[in-house]
């Protein structure tokens, strides 16, 4: 395929004009009104604010040929660089390369929560920094060496910190990212541990993503990549990869239900967007899939909007375990509903006590210790199962987005040593182990 090239601007004035080779990426294109404008490091339509995405050049006219050049690809996110905004030799830079994690056929959890048909969990604690931010995060350190940007920068619930600091580490790049000052301990020490800036705010995620807004207009900001701001357009593509690898490990087809979690909401919008392209490209054949959406009861606000029939996603304050999810404000969620809606699926939330117990069942069924949103979505699926909503009978794929090790807190207090004993089989006997 020809690599496609745009006119685009170096730094974020749009003073400097040069020549950005981003792979198949044509435009960023308003996701309300349409307006296509070239790309750059932007992230809000200048005619209407709405939010902006890719558009794309994609290959057309030979599936069988791009399925074929797809599998001979290396075993990371890169074998589908045809269809991500990254260059043609994104594979020959120094990367993480994340992706291609496990699909795993779960049938112990399934006979758990009574399932008859296939059911597959995402796993993708296999990532580098053992979360999915390792996905988007590489998309976004592509558009960061286009335009020129020399510090890689976040705000952060925790998970995309760390994978921020690691790229930017691999990348020679010079890393500075924001996160609320009570975040799990773990999260804080896997974040600092690549020696770029960690910085504290005092407050939740949506205080701190305010904050890096105004930087990113000051000139302190100037040569600054925030990957989930000026850069999100392209960050959130990484998010497609999820579709195109379980399409593709489940034998080029569609699944017929996906439980996503809800944090900003752009990974189920973008995953819908990978299964749609998946189609256009006939890559897989156009049949329908549901796609349900998961939240921590304690951070629910899409959930609310579903459960109320609203289009309107209301704010609330974060107040759960799930701190990987808790975003408040989420900007995608409008988006989130009408997906949900369109597919028939859900969006469905559970409290802290039930993401606990989702989080031991996984692990004493599958061997796989999920993070708090692993448990939100497995929780959620039980939920969706009880209620009728999810069809037992259908092929389902479950994501677990990140490490039980980063969330320990959470399941300490019950996960502890069945007895002490002393180092003889009397002792073990009187434990009552024998």
């Amino acid at each position: 395929m020809a690599v496609h090239t745009a006119s685009t601007s170096a730094d974020p004035s749009g003073t400097t004009d040069s020549r950005v080779d981003l792979g198949p990426a044509a435009a960023l294109s308003c996701r309300e009104c349409g307006e296509r404008i070239p790309l750059g490091p932007h992230f809000a339509c200048t005619a209407c604010f709405g939010p902006l995405e890719i558009a794309y050049e994609l290959p057309d006219g030979d599936p069988e040929g791009l399925r074929k050049r797809i599998e001979a690809g290396p075993n990371n996110i890169w074998r589908y660089a045809e269809l991500l905004p990254v260059p043609a030799g994104v594979a020959d830079t120094p990367s993480l390369n994340p992706g291609f994690t496990k699909l795993v056929r779960a049938e112990n959890l399934a006979r758990e929560l009574g399932v008859t048909g296939e059911l597959h969990i995402k796993d993708d604690s296999g990532n580098p920094t053992h979360s999915f931010k390792d996905r988007v995060v590489a998309i976004a350190v592509q558009a960061a060496r286009a335009f020129g940007f020399t510090t890689l920068s976040c705000s952060s619930t925790g998970n995309l910190a760390g994978a921020v600091g690691a790229a930017a580490a691999r990348a020679g790049l010079r890393s500075c990212v924001f996160i609320p000052h009570d975040l799990e301990q773990g999260k804080v020490v896997m974040a600092a541990v690549y020696g770029g800036e960690l910085v504290g705010i005092e407050g939740n995620y949506d205080d701190v993503n305010r904050f890096c807004s105004e930087l990113i207009g000051d000139p302190i900001g100037e040569n600054w990549g925030f990957v989930n701001v000026n850069l999100r357009p392209y960050y959130a593509e990484g998010s497609k990869t999820l579709a195109y690898e379980i399409c593709e490990q489940l034998g080029w087809r569609l699944p017929d239900q996906l439980v996503v979690p809800i944090a900003s909401g752009s990974q189920l919008t973008k995953i819908d967007k990978g299964l749609r392209e998946l189609i256009a490209l006939g890559l897989v054949e156009d049949r329908p899939y549901k796609i349900f959406g998961a939240q921590a009861e304690g951070c629910s606000p899409v959930s609310q909007a579903y459960k109320n029939g609203h289009d309107v996603v209301r704010p609330v304050r974060p107040s759960t375990i799930a701190k990987s999810l808790a975003i408040g404000n989420p900007a995608d969620g409008p988006y989130v509903l009408d997906i949900a809606r369109r597919t028939g699926g859900a969006v469905e939330d559970v409290n802290d006590e039930q993401v606990v117990d989702a989080i031991k069942l996984l692990a004493r069924t599958e061997g796989i210790f999920a993070e708090t949103a692993g448990g939100v979505t497995v929780g959620v699926t039980r939920k969706l199962i009880e209620s009728g909503a999810l069809d037992p009978t259908l092929t389902t794929v479950v994501l677990n987005t990140g490490d039980g090790l980063k969330t320990l807190d959470a399941v300490a207090p019950t996960s502890q040593a069945t007895a002490i004993i002393r180092p003889n089989l009397d002792s073990f006997r009187e434990a009552g182990l024998a």
